[in-house]
């Protein structure tokens, strides 16, 4: 039977259930619990996606831990290489036996780990991350077995308010320089549909691989049109190459960076000085007060701002995959887990905070055969059929110590907008 109550009510819940619960329960864990993650742990933006979702473990463990046990978070860098995230999932699945994998972060390396480990091996995946609509087209078809979900919204939203700063810029043209992996070649072709549709030109589409001593031919193709813009969708260590041979080709400053590149490296490396007509495009957390709780939560564990990609997101994938364990039960398989997804993300369930109190909550209502309404650092999580969820964006720019939001858009005006282009 489910409960409810108002969303004040649940708070209250959630602090009252979960210091009862604290008091006793982290003493009572004689068992210990793997999840599996696989992260870019070698790179500095991925790093703190690691560590966030390692907060989240230890702050269910302060809880009593998931279903009696302590959850030791299996850790292993994919490097941004998919033969690399490849082999530290098949690691985790047939070595440390885990029955939820967290991660990947670039669609590169998550579509070959579910496709090649985790569906055949009935393990539920939780990306922080992913943006592809790869994975969406893959769970349409049935292929993805009900084990993938992510937090992240899909590269269609951030596509689309990249393609809106062009045109509320008047850039009548543009220039596009993708990474050649699964995320890169879907917002590749994405934000010039979207372009298009907006009636600005895309002069060049330029593929740009991994590895390689030099991009000057690529930028140049780029830059033969032209064009009143750059847009970039690449990570920090391409991104930073590529622009530098921009720029001493002489190309403009006015840029559009994907979110890969909301990077203090990529800042330092290629120079404020240099960034100033730069804009960037992410998803955001809705403002709401479970979204600003994290933002203090965070603050007080790591001493500074919860400014990097994918901080929020990495923090909802990890609790809400362990809430779905905690609803399935001790020793439940990966597929028993995923079913219960929707149980701890109901919207007409009891409200429960994004804390250890609140899964402390959470554990009680599950016991007594309720659901929850998770509340987290992006807001009450709702995954659709395909385990896609939407959200709000921002536009933003770069800093001397970070970067600043120049426009909130809701999740309406996303929504709205995206609708206006097709």
């Amino acid at each position: 039977m489910k409960r409810r109550i108002s969303t004040r009510a649940g708070l209250t819940l959630g602090t009252a259930l979960g210091m009862a619960v604290l008091a006793g329960g982290a003493a009572a864990q004689d068992c210990t619990t793997k999840v599996g993650a696989v992260l870019p742990t070698s790179v500095d933006w991925g790093r703190p996606i690691a560590e966030t979702a390692q907060f989240v473990v230890d702050q269910v463990n302060e809880a009593g831990g998931v279903a009696g046990c302590r959850i030791e978070m299996v850790l292993r860098d994919t490097q941004v290489d998919p033969k690399v995230g490849v082999d530290a999932a098949k690691a985790l699945v047939d070595l440390d036996g885990v029955q939820v994998l967290l991660g990947a972060v670039s669609s590169g390396v998550s579509m070959p780990i579910l496709t090649s480990v985790t569906v055949p091996g009935k393990v539920m995946q939780m990306s922080c991350c992913s943006s592809s609509t790869a994975f969406t087209t893959l769970a349409e078809e049935g292929k993805a077995g009900g084990l993938w979900f992510r937090t992240f919204a899909t590269t269609g939203v951030q596509a689309a308010v990249g393609a809106k700063v062009a045109a509320d810029q008047g850039y009548k043209s543009v220039a596009i320089l993708y990474k050649n992996d699964d995320w890169g070649q879907d917002l590749g072709k994405l934000i010039a549909s979207d372009f298009e549709a907006l009636g600005i030109e895309v002069t060049a589409s330029v593929a740009i691989n991994d590895g390689q001593p030099s991009f000057r031919a690529e930028v140049t193709e780029a830059m033969a049109g032209n064009p009143d813009a750059l847009y970039l969708g690449l990570y920090p260590n391409e991104g930073t190459a590529a622009v530098r041979e921009w720029l001493s080709l002489g190309g403009t400053q006015n840029m559009i960076l994907a979110n890969s590149l909301k990077s203090d490296e990529f800042r330092d490396n290629v120079g404020l000085q240099y960034l100033g007509n730069a804009l960037g495009t992410d998803t955001a957390s809705p403002r709401v007060a479970s979204a600003d709780a994290f933002v203090e939560r965070y603050k007080a564990r790591f001493d500074s701002e919860p400014n990097g990609p994918g901080l929020a997101n990495s923090y909802d994938a990890t609790m809400i995959a362990l809430l779905a364990m905690e609803a399935a039960g001790k020793d439940a398989t990966g597929e028993e887990i995923a079913a219960q997804v929707s149980r701890v993300t109901d919207p007409e369930g009891t409200p429960v905070t994004a804390d250890a109190e609140g899964f402390a909550a959470a554990r009680q209502v599950l016991a007594d055969g309720g659901s929850v309404m998770y509340q987290g650092a992006t807001g009450n999580v709702r995954f659709d059929a395909n385990g896609d969820v939407s959200a709000p964006a921002v536009v933003w720019s770069f800093t001397e110590s970070g970067t600043e939001e120049v426009q909130y858009l809701s999740l309406d005006e996303v929504d709205g907008f995206i609708a206006s282009l097709k």
